[in-house]
């Protein structure tokens, strides 16, 4: 079981799905849990003992360093901020790349950079970042946006782990499949036909069904602990990428 009594965890996209799952588990799992998010009226519901929560906008760069500012450190960074948009290339717009951009990787990079000093100094920190098999794994039809900056995690994920691996700090990166979340139920209810689409999805799945998000979050705990294990890419996509 891991133990992460005495190490403070830096969460963002708390309030919902993969995130809020995270927040749980990474307190029951002993740490003192930072929950963020730009949706305070559902991080309220996350306040107790071992978390507290606070608004923070990962698209403002002051807001990231004025967070960076109050924390007395952050020995972990869950990075789990993110946008998926569907589409394919052609259908792309130069808008819709900027902002997915923004948020999945300059977003990620701020972050990194406000944790990572105090991370050297103490010669330990572990940093794990959300991509998605949809990325540089594999090629997912209508997803061309989405993969195109999932995969830069991954190279996001893999450039910061060589750079620090000799001072302690740990950076590995989370690539699901599908999960069943708040998100992937707005975007299947935006297709128009929900069951039709949701069963398409579950058909999709090898292992049958959908991931959980609390499946997501027990490998988010295990990278917080995971002390030998840097700059890998961890698939937990119920088969979908064999």
């Amino acid at each position: 079981m891991i133990d992460l009594s005495g190490k403070t965890a830096l969460v963002t996209a708390a309030a919902h799905g993969i995130g809020r799952a995270s927040v749980l588990a990474l307190a029951q799992a002993g740490a003192h849990v930072i929950a963020t998010d730009i949706d305070e009226d559902a991080l309220e519901g996350l306040s107790g003992a071992s978390v507290e929560t606070a608004r923070l906008d990962v698209l403002d760069p002051a807001a990231i360093d004025g967070m960076a500012d109050r924390m007395a450190r952050a020995d972990i960074l869950f990075n789990c901020a993110g946008v998926v948009h569907s589409g394919t290339l052609l259908e792309a717009s130069d808008d819709d790349l900027d902002f997915a951009y923004a948020l999945n990787i300059k977003a990620m990079t701020r972050m990194i950079r406000a944790c990572l000093p105090g991370m050297i100094d103490r010669r330990e920190g572990a940093i794990i970042n959300m991509a998605s098999v949809a990325s540089s794994v594999k090629g997912v039809p209508n997803r061309f946006v989405y993969g195109v900056t999932k995969a830069a995690v991954i190279g996001l994920t893999k450039a910061v782990a060589a750079d620090y691996v000799g001072m302690g700090v740990r950076c590995n990166a989370i690539c699901p499949g599908t999960v069943d979340t708040p998100s992937l139920n707005a975007r299947l209810a935006a297709q128009g036909d929900y069951e039709e689409t949701r069963a398409a999805f579950v058909a999709r799945q090898p292992i049958g069904r959908l991931g959980q998000a609390e499946e997501i979050a027990d490998l988010v705990v295990y990278l917080a602990g995971a002390t030998y294990t840097t700059g890998q890419i961890h698939n937990i996509d119920g088969g979908w990428s064999i």
